[in-house]
């Protein structure tokens, strides 16, 4: 059973940056896509960017573009998330997700386990 454990969220200043964590279990790590989503308060989940198995392929929301880029490290077993520029609007609870195929997704529906989440929260 894949268990996934998102850290490095919390409060910053519009303008500055986090790295977020996301460390899964089990050794099957390499062989997923893996995506990062968030939820704003009464807002439906988000897509915020997606990853193939390698790292060799990529994908971000246009609402991130420019500012947040995805990586992995499968030695780690560990996919992140490096958002730069941070605004208000990005004020979230994000998720690391899994998926049992290779490639990368934009959808939620196509993933099949989530972590807990972390918040992060940006003052203006």
């Amino acid at each position: 059973q894949v268990q996934l454990v998102e850290s490095g969220g919390g409060l910053v200043q519009a303008g500055g940056s986090l790295r977020l964590s996301c460390v899964a279990s089990g050794r099957t790590f390499s062989t997923y896509g893996m995506g990062w989503f968030r939820q704003a308060p009464g807002k439906e989940r988000d897509f915020v960017a997606t990853i193939n198995y390698s790292g060799g392929s990529t994908t971000v929301a246009d609402s991130v573009k420019g500012r947040f880029s995805i990586s992995r490290d499968n030695a780690k077993n560990t996919v992140y998330l490096q958002m730069n520029s941070l605004k208000p609007e990005d004020t979230a609870v994000y998720y690391c997700a899994a998926r049992f195929a290779p490639t990368q997704d934009t959808e939620a529906a196509r993933y099949n386990r989530w972590g807990q989440g972390t918040q992060v929260t940006v003052s203006s």
